[in-house]
């Protein structure tokens, strides 16, 4: 079903429907971007860094393929509440009660099943159109990072509005003995292309994970536990399914500093992946205080990064604090949740800048055969996390 129908099952009743025909937000002429030398970086791929591991851990515990996790899927998504408005407002949900007011997990970056595949078949994965979001875990409300973890949520009238978490977790140990650990990574962006999932690491570049290899674990064991405990058994702080990492995309630069991997996002047009910065202009401990990047990294023909790939593309910004990045065939969006902005630009148009969400997130371009194309986004805050499609074309993608 496309989503112009499960607006009327997901947001009519909430009502959402107002806001749809809210005017298009006043456009303002900005300051655009600088080309920098797209040679000065690049990307080491590794897909086979944990191979064996992988290989025991999938004959100890077996995997379960994406149709199971859903046919499992354990929690409820909400519509948007009446409150919720922004221009171009296509549709939308929300989490369940407990993970929307939850101050210890926080959502960061939002991919599709359409991202995966494209449109085909509706944009379906294992038989299922999904919306999929990164989040990551903290001690405590005001402890630091933990782990990190995705949400599956189904995105068709076939099936019912729920949603799974599935663990996120780099493998350990041997092939005579395997085991598994947490990420405790921000995952403030993640692209999902073919069966490959890639997740941010804000200094380092991209993990990489297999949507095909996804593990089934034992629950019953305390909220603490995770790996190996003993025989066949493995916890998951309680998750039944966790999806291990198999590869690292490496990130260098031979000019100025490192990058500093805030938001990622797939443009299936020129087959690559987009990422920029979250920096400040001034006055940050946390993150660097100099102006952003933003880079295009492309696939192989193979669908794959190339054991070493330079980048096609490099933007200086004049934006800071961003969190989200997309980019589909020309055009570029960037997501302030500083300034509560979204900057479009392209380079014979220039730059435009919108009224946005508060606490906005990532960015996902969402193709569409039969409607008007989409650009999905969350936002972080805990009591206000709204996932929503906004109509690209309300924000100058024309």
């Amino acid at each position: 079903m496309s989503l112009r129908h499960r607006l009327v099952n997901a947001a009519v009743g909430a009502g959402v429907l107002a806001s749809l025909v809210a005017a298009p937000p006043a456009a303002v002429a900005a300051a655009g971007p600088a080309t920098l030398p797209a040679s000065q970086y690049t990307l080491t791929a590794n897909y086979n860094q944990f191979d064996a591991v992988n290989s025991a851990l999938v004959s100890t515990l077996g995997t379960a393929a994406v149709h199971t996790v859903m046919d499992n899927a354990n929690h409820d998504r909400t519509a948007l509440p009446s409150s919720f408005s922004v221009a171009g407002l296509s549709t939308g949900f929300r989490f369940d009660s407990g993970d929307n007011s939850d101050c210890t997990n926080y959502p960061q970056g939002i991919t599709t099943s359409r991202d995966a595949v494209g449109t085909a078949n509706s944009g379906n994965y294992d038989g299922h159109q999904l919306v999929l979001v990164s989040w990551y875990t903290k001690d405590g409300c005001d402890g630091g990072q933990t782990r990190s973890r995705i949400t599956l949520a189904d995105w068709d009238a076939t099936y019912p509005n729920k949603y799974r978490k599935v663990l996120l977790v780099e493998p350990t140990g041997t092939a005579a003995a395997p085991d598994f650990k947490d990420i405790p990574i921000h995952a403030g962006g993640v692209s999902w292309y073919g069966d490959y999932l890639y997740v941010a690491d804000r200094g380092k570049g991209m993990r990489v994970f297999d949507m095909r290899k996804i593990l089934k674990t034992n629950t019953g064991g305390t909220a603490d536990q995770i790996g190996h405990q003993s025989g066949s058994t493995y916890y998951a702080h309680n998750y039944a399914y966790v999806l291990p990492q198999v590869g690292t995309i490496t990130s260098k630069t031979t000019s100025g500093t490192n990058l500093a991997w805030s938001s990622i996002s797939l443009d299936r047009v020129s087959k690559s992946i987009v990422m920029t910065e979250y920096t400040c202009s001034s006055g940050c401990t946390d993150y660097p205080n100099r102006a952003p990047r933003a880079i295009r990294y492309p696939f192989a023909s193979s669908g794959t990064f190339a054991a070493t790939t330079t980048a096609s593309q490099a933007l200086q910004l004049p934006w800071y604090k961003l969190n989200g990045v997309a980019s589909h065939n020309g055009r570029w969006w960037f997501n302030s949740s500083g300034s509560k902005q979204l900057y479009y630009w392209t380079p014979t148009a220039g730059s435009s800048t919108f009224a946005w969400v508060g606490s906005g997130e990532s960015l996902s371009y969402w193709e569409d055969d039969t409607a008007a194309d989409l650009l999905w986004s969350l936002q972080e805050g805990a009591g206000n996390r709204n996932v929503f499609a906004v109509t690209q074309a309300t924000y100058g993608g024309g």
